[in-house]
C-alpha cells in the first residue's frame, strides 16, 4: 500500500465514486449510444465524441487535445473497435493531466516549515459555496491539530458574517469579525494580528462573492491584501478561488478573470455531487496552471477531499 493510498482510504474513494456518480452516468450513457451498432471508431464516432466531452464541460481546448491524441492512435493502429473506446480515452484524459505538473494536495495540512500564521485568502463569486468551504477546510485543519482563526471579511452579504460564526462555531476555532458593513480590508488586517497576537497556525479570511467582471469589486481584492501584507509582507500564504462545478463553462469564465485580476495559487471545485457537470475539473486541470486543491463531493463535514489527479479519473471510469 502506498503513502497516497493510507491517506485515501476506503471511505474517501466511496465519497468520491458516490459524488460522481450523475457525471458518469450522463457522460457514458452518451457514449453508449453514440457507438450503438457500431464496431470501429471512425470519423462519426470521435465527432459524437467531441460533442459529448464539450456537452459534459470539459472545455473546448481539451476536448480538442484529446480527441486529436485519438485520432492519432487510431491513425496509428489503423483498426481499433468501440469496445476499447473507454480504456483509450482514460488513459488519454490520465497522460493528458499528468502533463500538468502543478503539485498535487494529498492532504489536509500546511507546508512544512511555513510562516505562521499561514495565511489563506478565500476569495470567488457568491453561491459557489466559500462559506462552506472554509468551514470544511479548518473542520480538518483543526483535526491536524492546528489552532485556526476564521475572518469575517464578506461585510456586504447578509448574514454572511453570522454563516461563518456558525462554521467557527461548528469547529470550535477561533472567529474575528467587525460586523457587517465594515471595511473588509481592515477586517483582513485585524484577522492577521488577531492571528499573530493568539498564536493561531493558519487565519481562513472569507471575503465578499466577487462579481467576476466587475473591475470595481475585483480592486477590492487589492486593497485587501495589500492590507494583510501590512501585518506579513509575505502573506496571504495561499489565494483560494472556490468554483462551483455545477455551474459548467461559467467556472471556466470565473477563473479566468479571478487569475487576471488577483494572483491566484490553487483553486476548490465544490458541489460536483449535485451535478452532471464533473467533466469541468478535468478542463480546469488541463487549461490552468494554477493547482486544483480540493473537490467537494457532498454535503457533509468530511465531503471536502484533497483533489488527486490519478484517483478522480480512476472513479470517473470506474463502472
Amino acid at each position: 500500500m502506498g503513502f497516497f493510498d493510507k491517506l485515501f482510504g476506503k471511505k474517501e474513494k466511496e465519497d468520491l465514486n458516490k459524488g460522481l456518480e450523475k457525471t458518469k452516468q450522463s457522460f457514458f450513457g452518451k457514449i453508449g449510444r453514440a457507438i450503438a451498432g457500431k464496431t470501429k471508431i471512425d470519423e462519426e464516432v470521435l465527432d459524437e465524441l467531441e460533442d459529448i466531452l464539450v456537452q459534459s464541460d470539459v472545455g473546448v481546448k481539451t476536448t480538442v487535445k484529446i480527441i486529436k491524441r485519438i485520432e492519432e492512435r487510431v491513425a496509428k493502429d489503423k483498426y481499433m473497435s468501440t469496445n476499447e473506446l473507454n480504456e483509450i480515452l482514460r488513459d488519454e484524459i490520465v497522460q493528458l493531466l499528468s502533463e500538468n505538473t502543478t503539485p498535487e494536495t494529498i492532504f489536509f495540512d500546511i507546508p512544512k516549515n511555513a510562516q505562521k500564521p499561514y495565511i489563506i485568502l478565500i476569495v470567488g463569486v457568491n453561491g459557489a459555496g466559500k462559506t462552506t468551504t472554509i468551514g470544511k477546510l479548518a473542520h480538518r485543519l483543526k483535526s491536524n491539530g492546528h489552532k485556526i482563526v476564521l475572518g469575517a471579511a464578506d461585510t456586504f452579504r447578509a448574514a454572511a458574517v453570522d454563516q461563518l460564526k456558525i462554521w467557527a462555531d461548528r469547529v470550535g476555532c477561533d472567529f474575528y469579525s467587525k460586523g457587517m458593513n465594515a471595511d473588509p480590508a481592515a477586517v483582513a488586517y485585524e484577522t492577521v494580528k488577531y492571528a499573530v497576537q493568539n498564536n493561531c497556525d493558519v487565519a481562513i479570511i472569507d471575503t465578499a462573492g466577487r462579481l467576476h467582471n466587475n473591475k470595481q469589486l475585483m480592486a477590492e481584492l487589492s486593497k485587501i491584501r495589500n492590507s494583510i501584507t501590512k501585518q506579513i509582507p509575505d502573506a496571504p500564504s495561499e489565494v483560494m478561488l472556490i468554483l462551483d462545478g455545477s455551474v459548467g463553462q461559467n467556472a471556466f469564465h470565473q477563473a479566468e478573470e479571478f487569475t487576471k485580476a488577483t494572483n491566484v495559487t490553487c483553486l476548490a471545485i465544490t458541489k460536483l455531487d449535485g451535478t452532471a457537470k464533473g467533466g469541468v475539473v478535468i478542463g480546469i486541470s488541463d487549461q490552468f496552471k494554477v493547482p486544483i486543491k480540493y473537490i467537494g463531493v457532498g454535503e457533509g463535514i468530511e465531503h471536502l477531499q484533497a483533489f488527486n489527479k490519478r484517483e478522480f479519473v480512476d472513479s470517473f471510469f470506474k463502472e
